[in-house]
């Protein structure tokens, strides 16, 4: 099992990101120019969390925006398996 990371190594990782730690998960959220923008990027996000065996909360909602929260629920927080797929996430281009 994965083990939840202390306070100061999340911070220290999202700093520099798009990423905002909201209690114990990360949030990303984007804005793209249309829907089917939109649903491409929520897409790629799903296959890259099929890939990585770690699958977050998608959320596509009004006409353009996604938003996705990444935690392991079984370790109660974040670990070093969501920074990983955030980074792979941060590396999707539409």
């Amino acid at each position: 099992m994965a083990e939840r990371l202390e306070d100061s190594a999340v911070d220290a990782a999202v700093a520099a990101g798009d990423w905002q730690r909201v209690d114990n998960a990360l949030v990303l959220d984007r804005s793209f120019s249309n829907f089917e923008e939109a649903w491409a990027f929520a897409s790629r996000v799903a296959a890259a969390s099929e890939a990585a065996d770690h699958h977050p909360d998608i959320l596509a909602h009004s006409w353009n925006k996604v938003r996705v929260t990444l935690s392991t629920h079984s370790a109660g927080g974040i670990t070093q398996l969501d920074l990983d797929l955030a980074s792979a996430i941060g590396e999707i281009e539409l």
